[in-house]
């Protein structure tokens, strides 16, 4: 084959499948060898034995080349309809039913076409699938008092949850719009990004917003639209375990297919932050060009981020932290999913004795879960669904493992499961707060302190020093803030403030965290009641303005103030006519400015400098 590939052609094209060059005469001929693994094309023989090495893998999932029966393969060939446009490796879901999101599937046990999900597993029979098949279609609405969201029957054991091989927020993750909840702003009925979704114009993105909000649940579901329509080809990558090597990779690749198969390419970066300048650059002139569609999602403000040259590329949309109220939407889709049953107050009602056979004996347990217990995830989990999600699988493990079988009698009907609220505390023990020491949410907070001491709103403050220290704030970090509050926002109004602050940063280096945090507290106090005075700040900025905008050399020091330590001095004029203070019982008229300016106020002359006040 290598001898027929060196043709005249002055370009060779490499192949997608096989990443050896051929000319462009010859591409087409050897695709359709090389797809339909006919015994007559070497290079097949030759990938199946050696193949692409591991470090530069096929990175998106539709890559790996669906299975094809080489039985009967001549008459198959002679009954296939004509080629279509798109060759057979790229139609992904060509010969299959409707695909079926893994996470659907995760407790239904219904055979998947896939080696890496039955191993070691029982298959059940499709009437097990259970509540599977009702995602996204839960009450939204709480329930009410002594009620019961009722699941079907035919639910997979519960103790399969103790078996999955991935975190519950990854076998959840949303594959439509219709799932994802909470980004109405973003991606709502008649907003421009939804429109361009529906139409599959799909703009380069950046994606900022804090953890667990849905950035890459949002690149999945671009990603599955589009791969649903054969329109683009998907390939996801992390920022933080991707050398650049791989991207170029990714993207020569990319501009194979679209050279070749008239198709895009949507390159995915999470953490894209964790990329520097130079790495960013790798993408400029592909994101210009249309080589690759970018999505890049990141936590840390693109503004100091992101390459400015690859920003003005890009559409940034913020993503905001999950409400509470989505929460609870997405936590009710979860257990709806499960085929676990939301009890309301009462937990005597827990039992549905309609649904069950009297001659029916089970072999796993209910599980019922509380409303109050939801409640608490949506509001511990700080808006991160990632967490909340897992929180939930946690506790629910924890009670599934608890009931170990043989606990009840033989040919008896084990005890129903409820988590409650205490467990749901005890497996997230503490509420998420969104801090980062280095980050967007560490600038944001001492802000809001600063702002809310100069404002006198001494609640407000405790709070914002609370979320800083709990955050796991360095306490001599906000401690030195304070010192420098106290000069800028009270100054002369009162002038033990500088005192406190120091003697605050002095007991917080002494003894530390958590007892130095009261001390805090205290100086944050005194300081939000203390009167303010800017009158320092001021007028230190407008000297500095002043030096700033000065034309010419600076004027020199007056003669009579300066410093005549020689004789030599002294006969040069250096502090003559100088006159000292303490000498006179009255004021001493002296000039101590230059020349030129002299009766400057810089306590009241207007500078052009800008205060961030």
């Amino acid at each position: 084959m290598a001898s027929e590939v060196t043709g005249s052609v002055a370009e060779p094209v490499q192949c997608p499948v096989c990443f050896k060059d051929f000319a462009a005469s010859e591409i087409n001929a050897h695709l359709d060898r090389c797809l339909l693994n006919n015994d007559s094309c070497p290079t097949s023989t030759s990938q199946e034995m050696n193949g692409p090495p591991l470090k530069k893998p096929r990175i998106s999932s539709e890559a790996s080349s669906p299975t094809v029966n080489t039985t009967d393969s001549s008459e198959a060939r002679k009954s296939t309809t004509p080629p279509s446009p798109i060759f057979r490796m790229f139609q992904t879901n060509i010969n299959k039913g409707p695909v079926q999101s893994e996470r659907n599937t995760f407790l239904s046990n219904k055979p998947i076409a896939s080696t890496a999900v039955s191993k070691g597993k029982k298959r059940h029979s499709p009437d097990e699938m259970g509540a599977g098949k009702a995602m996204g279609q839960f009450c939204i609405d709480p329930p009410a008092s002594n009620t019961l969201i009722k699941t079907p029957r035919d639910t997979t054991p519960v103790r399969a949850l103790l078996n999955i091989d991935k975190p519950l927020a990854d076998k959840l993750r949303p594959t439509t719009l219709e799932e994802y909840f909470g980004q109405n702003k973003v991606v709502g009925e008649h907003t421009l990004l939804r429109s361009l979704l529906d139409s599959q114009e799909i703009p380069s993105l950046i994606l900022w917003g804090p953890p667990g909000c849905g950035k890459t649940t949002l690149a999945h579901i671009i990603a599955s639209g589009n791969k649903k329509r054969g329109t683009a080809r998907f390939v996801s990558l992390s920022a933080t375990s991707t050398s650049t090597n791989e991207v170029r990779e990714v993207i020569k690749q990319a501009q194979n297919e679209l050279k070749l198969m008239k198709r895009k390419t949507i390159l995915f970066i999470d953490e894209i932050h964790r990329f520097n300048k130079s790495q960013q650059d790798t993408f400029l002139p592909h994101v210009e060009c249309g080589t690759v569609t970018l999505i890049g999602a990141t936590t840390e403000n693109p503004s100091f981020q992101v390459n400015a040259a690859l920003l003005s590329r890009c559409r940034v949309l913020v993503l905001d932290k999950l409400s509470v109220e989505a929460m609870g939407l997405i936590l009710l889709r979860a257990v709806a999913t499960l085929g676990i049953s939301v009890l309301g107050e009462d937990l005597n009602d827990r039992i549905d004795q309609d649904e069950l056979d009297p001659t029916e004996l089970r072999s796993e347990p209910k599980v019922y879960i509380e409303q109050k217990a939801l409640d608490t995830i949506a509001h511990l989990c700080d808006g991160d669904a990632r967490a909340g999600l897992n929180g939930l699988q946690l506790a629910v493990q924890a009670r599934v493992g608890a009931a170990r079988p043989g606990q009840s009698g033989s040919g008896s009907t084990p005890h129903d499961i409820v988590v409650q609220e205490e467990h749901v505390k005890e497996g997230l023990q503490r509420s998420h707060i969104l801090y980062d020491k280095a980050g967007e949410e560490h600038y944001n907070c001492i802000s809001a302190l600063h702002k809310s001491m100069r404002g006198s709103h001494e609640n407000a403050s405790l709070y914002w020093l609370g979320r800083m220290l709990e955050g796991g704030e360095d306490p001599l970090y906000v401690a030195r803030r304070l010192v420098r509050f106290s000069s800028e926002d009270v100054g002369m109004a009162d002038p033990s403030a500088l005192p406190q602050a120091v003697s605050a940063f002095q007991a917080c280096h002494f003894i530390g965290m958590p007892e130095c945090e009261v001390i805090l507290a205290q100086c944050v106090v005194y300081l939000a009641r203390a009167p303010k005075s800017v009158e320092i700040y001021k007028a230190y900025g407008n000297v500095k303005a002043s030096l700033r905008n000065h034309k010419g050399p600076l004027p020199s020091v007056p003669l009579h103030l300066r410093n005549a330590p020689t004789k030599l001095m002294k006969d040069l004029g250096y502090a003559e006519g100088y006159k000292y203070n303490p000498a006179f019982s009255a004021p001493v008229e002296q000039d101590y400015l230059p020349e030129e300016l002299r009766g400057m106020d810089f306590f009241t002359w207007k500078s052009p400098l800008t205060y961030n006040l």
